[in-house]
């Protein structure tokens, strides 16, 4: 599984990786707990589901994933996310569940 270079992670493609709320979730647990197995416990996602969603955000650079035994354990790449966009990572994480969401129309 090849990783992204620094350099080579684009700013939409994080953004749009981040813009998902199962997405969102894997990062926050990510950044919470260091590691996730690819089927995390307490998520309600098929498995065919997370396995496009970890391919998204491996494709955006936001994590990478190495193999232990027959196990795949994803990491966030936090020191280089926070190299490329100082900030970013923090501003999202910070963001994320404190807003309720609000109604189409609502201000």
């Amino acid at each position: 599984m090849e990783q992204r270079e620094r350099g080579d992670v684009e700013l939409a493609a994080v953004l749009h990786a981040l813009g998902d709320p199962v997405r969102l979730a894997l990062i926050r647990r990510m950044a919470e707990d260091g590691e996730s197995a690819c089927s995390p416990d307490g998520l309600d996602v098929p498995r065919s589901a997370l396995s496009h969603h970890w391919r998204i955000l491996r494709g955006a650079g936001i994590t990478e994933t190495r193999r232990a035994g027959k196990a795949r354990l994803m990491t966030l790449r936090r020191a280089d996310l926070d190299a490329r966009f100082p900030g970013l990572l923090a501003a999202v994480l910070g963001e994320a569940g404190r807003r309720a969401p609000t109604a189409p129309g609502d201000c």
